[in-house]
C-alpha cells in the first residue's frame, strides 16, 4: 500500500482512482464493506482504490477536544494495509481544512488532483464544512464532475448498527467478544515501546511498556493475548493497571498512572521504540495487590499456565 500524505504532486497518475473518504476508526466490519465496494469497483474497471482519512479527528479543530480512538493512525494505516488498498491519503486536518466546504474538497481535491472516477461512500458519511458533504450532494455533482457513486449501507449486529462509537464503549467495558465481532478480529492495541523501571526483567519477567498514542484499552485486568513481531505469533500476558503492588502511594489519576506492560512468551530480545501490536484473547483475572514479590511471581507463573493451556486447548479445537 502506497501512503501519500497530503496534496503532493504524485509519482505518477492513479488508474481510474475508486476512492472513499472517512475516519475508518478501527477498521470495523462496517468500514470492510465499503473497502470492499472500493476494491471490487476498481478491480471492474482495471482500475486502484483510494482510501483518503485525516491525521486527527475533526473535532479536535471545531470543538477543540480529542477524543479517544480504538485506532491510532499508525494503527488504522497497518490495518487498511492489510485490507489490500492501494492507496490511503492523509490529510492534516487543520483550520484551512475545516473550513472548506464539501463541494470546493470534491472539485479541488477528488477531482482535480486525484482524477477520481468513482466515488463509495458509508451510509452516515459526513464530510466539508459545518458536514455538509453527504451522499445525496456527491451525487448531485457526479454528472457535473463525469464520476460515479454508490452508497453502501449498514452492517448491523444484533439489531445495532456497527459504529465505532459501539466498539469503544465494548472495549473500555471489557466486552471482548462483542467488540471482536463487530470489528471483525480481536480487539487490539498498537503502543510504542518505552523505558520504564525495569523492574519485571530483574523479577525473571521482562515486560515491554507501551505508550498507546490515545488508543482505547480494556479495563484493569491481566489478559491472555498474543503478539505479532518479526512475522511470528507469540503468546503473551498483558497487565493493564497500576502496579499496586509496588504502589508507594494512593493514585489520584488513572490515568497517568496507568500502565500497560506486556511479557511475551519464549522471547528475548530488545524491543525499546519499536511499535508492538497486540491482540486481546480473554480475561485472565482481576488486578490485585500481593504481599510479598514472592506471591507475585508465584501468581504470573499460575496466569502463565492458563495461557498455555487454554492455547493448547484452542489449537486442539482448531
Amino acid at each position: 500500500m502506497e501512503t501519500i500524505y497530503g496534496i503532493k504532486d504524485l509519482t505518477r497518475k492513479i488508474q481510474y482512482p475508486v476512492a472513499t473518504i472517512g475516519m475508518f476508526d478501527g477498521v470495523h466490519r462496517g468500514h470492510q464493506k465499503i473497502i470492499e465496494c472500493v476494491k471490487h469497483s476498481a478491480l471492474s474497471k482495471k482500475g486502484e482504490s483510494v482510501v483518503i482519512t485525516f491525521d486527527r479527528h475533526p473535532k479536535s479543530i471545531t470543538e477543540n477536544r480529542h477524543p479517544s480512538f480504538i485506532t491510532s493512525l499508525k494503527h488504522r494505516l497497518t490495518l487498511l494495509e492489510r485490507q489490500g488498498v492501494d492507496h490511503t491519503i492523509v490529510f492534516q486536518f487543520d483550520q484551512k481544512l475545516a473550513q472548506m466546504t464539501a463541494g470546493d474538497f470534491i472539485r479541488e481535491v477528488l477531482v482535480s488532483w486525484l482524477g477520481v472516477k468513482c466515488i463509495v461512500l458509508g451510509f452516515n458519511c459526513r464530510f466539508g464544512k459545518d458536514r455538509e458533504g453527504d451522499i445525496t450532494l456527491v451525487r448531485k455533482l457526479a454528472d457535473k464532475y463525469d464520476f460515479e457513486v454508490y452508497g453502501c449501507p449498514p452492517v448491523m449486529y444484533r439489531g445495532q448498527v456497527i459504529s465505532s462509537t459501539a466498539i469503544r464503549r465494548a472495549i473500555l467495558e471489557g466486552m471482548l467478544e462483542k467488540a471482536k465481532a463487530m470489528l471483525g478480529r480481536p480487539v487490539s492495541i498498537l503502543g510504542t515501546v518505552v523505558k520504564k523501571s525495569g523492574r519485571g526483567r530483574m523479577l525473571g519477567y521482562p515486560t515491554a511498556n507501551l505508550n498507546l498514542h490515545h488508543e482505547v484499552r480494556p479495563p484493569r485486568g491481566v489478559y491472555g493475548t498474543k503478539v505479532r513481531w518479526a512475522e511470528q505469533d507469540h503468546l503473551a500476558l498483558t497487565n493493564i493497571g497500576l502496579r499496586p503492588t509496588f504502589a508507594k502511594e494512593l493514585f489520584t489519576s488513572e490515568d497517568e498512572t496507568l500502565e500497560i506492560e506486556v511479557h511475551i512468551l519464549d522471547f528475548q530480545g530488545s524491543l525499546y521504540g519499536k511499535d508492538l501490536e497486540v491482540q486481546f484473547l480473554y480475561k485472565i483475572r482481576d488486578e490485585i495487590p500481593f504481599k510479598t514479590v514472592e506471591e507475585l511471581k508465584a501468581q504470573i507463573e499460575k496466569d502463565k499456565e492458563i495461557l498455555l493451556k487454554r492455547s493448547l486447548t484452542a489449537q486442539y479445537l482448531a
